[in-house]
């Protein structure tokens, strides 16, 4: 069963009572959500996303929920926990959504060490990996957005999941944070995309989720090899620039942008290693991204067509 063949009513229930076991990717969580106006996005952005039963052991167990207030007029909170347990401070009310899936990062960041966990957008085409690193307000998430909506397979838009003794990457395709600029500019780009509701004045600016294609969330047990690591970054007015790079740079680079290479230590430097040796490395500069996802497009045709050849 999926999230999305409950009535809205039915997952409420669930979510405000013992919790909604929901598979995403490697994980599976348990969220119990007590925030009036959440469940209803929620089902929508994780509509086809498997629903576990509760007699299993949980990869974590979080809860959402409204804050005490000691004082009436104090304005309204929402607390985030992770078995039992608070991580940061109340969070305003009407951030609620965006809290939880910030939570949901929070949650994968600090706990999951068997991976290597890079900083970067992951999409697929076949057996083949996208990955690309990037720093925040480079674009990444709205490249990978306009990616997944033009047919590519979503992995994340925030962690390259690598399991560190075969190379391969995990997919973990979960709603895509789109903020400021980019929500207009994916809304225009796709208008048949599902997005949940618009967040405005979060500590990142406007947010806006964007719900992850079906085909996407249906293949999450199906990993991938690296291919190809793209460097990204978006530039207003600038003309396409898709450039291959030394490999030690794009080494370090990666490593750079990694949440625990320093602390997995020898086998994130291996991991890294193989990735490098086997994957085309680039950097992109783009301002449009139809030019961008062109560029991108025939990497891969240019990859199937050379497969085909040795075949």
């Amino acid at each position: 069963m999926r999230v999305g063949d409950l009535s809205p009513r039915e997952f409420e229930r669930l979510l405000a009572g013992g919790g909604a076991g929901l598979r995403i990717g490697p994980f599976d969580g348990l969220f119990r959500v007590q925030v009036p106006g959440i469940a209803g996005p929620l089902q929508t952005l994780y509509a086809d996303h498997p629903l576990l039963d509760r007699g299993r052991v949980f990869s974590f167990h979080l809860m959402l929920r409204e804050a005490p207030r000691l004082l009436p007029w104090r304005a309204r909170k929402v607390r985030f926990t992770v078995d039992g347990r608070q991580p940061h401070d109340d969070m305003p009310f009407e951030h609620a959504l965006a809290v939880l899936e910030w939570g949901v990062n929070l949650i994968v960041a600090l706990r999951f060490h068997r991976y290597l966990m890079l900083h970067a957008a992951v999409l697929a085409r076949g057996d083949r990996a996208l990955l690309m690193p990037a720093a925040p307000g480079h674009g990444k998430t709205t490249l990978c957005a306009a990616l997944a909506v033009r047919g590519w397979r979503l992995f994340s838009d925030e962690f390259g999941l690598v399991l560190p003794e075969t190379g391969r990457i995990v997919p973990m395709p979960r709603p895509m944070p789109l903020k400021n600029a980019s929500i207009e500019v994916l809304g225009a780009f796709a208008p048949e995309a599902v997005f949940g509701p618009t967040i405005p004045g979060t500590i990142k600016g406007t947010v806006r989720h964007l719900k992850p294609p079906a085909d996407s969330v249906a293949a999450q047990g199906q990993g991938a090899r690296p291919a190809w690591v793209v460097f990204p970054r978006w530039e207003a007015g600038a003309p396409l620039d898709l450039a291959e790079i030394p490999k030690a740079e794009a080494f370090m680079l990666m490593a750079a942008n990694a949440f625990n290479y320093e602390m997995l230590g020898e086998p994130a430097f291996d991991a890294l290693r193989e990735i490098v040796g086997q994957a085309r490395c680039f950097r992109l500069r783009y301002s449009r991204l139809e030019e961008a996802i062109a560029a991108l497009g025939r990497l891969a045709d240019e990859a199937e067509a050379a497969a085909g050849d040795e075949r």
